[in-house]
């Protein structure tokens, strides 16, 4: 079993748990969610609906945490190739806290870093991971999060709003 990287309010570590303990007592831990784009397009992925949390929930294209002694130069791309299949450049935009409640005894408190990658290709996902990919315009996105935001995970609600603004401030420096 994985452990995670405990962290305070500012992302320093401060210990490590294992991921089920983490998330039953609500313990904020270090995570990252892949954002990736072709053009004015974004890749989203439909959560498989068998996750223990956020099942049949459309989220970023690739979220997880990097194991203890990892770095997320590290974690990122080994993350990238295990759940898509692919390999691509990234950068960090930004991170945030969230906390989201599931169940009585399951939650989600997570200092999230957000990386953006562009791609272009096929993807070789992990089926037991992901239900559905999807490319889908940036308009048409937000369109979705506008009229139905129960379709979309809690953290991707954060975060996809920011990634798209940075998105648009970039494309109109041009």
């Amino acid at each position: 079993m994985d452990s995670l990287i405990l962290t305070d309010l500012f992302d320093n570590e401060i210990g490590t748990m294992s991921k089920s303990e983490a998330h039953r007592l609500g313990r904020l831990h270090r995570a990252f969610s892949v954002f990736i784009t072709d053009g004015d397009k974004m890749l989203i992925q439909k959560r498989h609906r068998d996750k223990y949390h956020s099942g049949g929930l459309w989220a970023n294209a690739c979220c997880s945490h990097p194991r203890r002694g990892e770095t997320l130069d590290q974690a990122v791309p080994r993350r990238l190739l295990e759940e898509l299949g692919v390999t691509c450049p990234v950068r960090e935009l930004f991170s945030f806290v969230y906390f989201s409640q599931y169940a009585d005894d399951l939650f989600e408190y997570e200092y999230d870093h957000v990386f953006l990658g562009s791609y272009s290709g096929d993807c070789d996902f992990d089926r037991s991971e992901i239900e559905e990919l999807r490319w889908i315009s940036f308009d048409v996105l937000e369109q979705r999060m506008l009229e139905h935001p129960q379709e979309f995970s809690s953290w991707f609600m954060i975060a996809a709003p920011k990634v798209l603004q940075i998105l648009r401030d970039k494309s109109s420096d041009l």
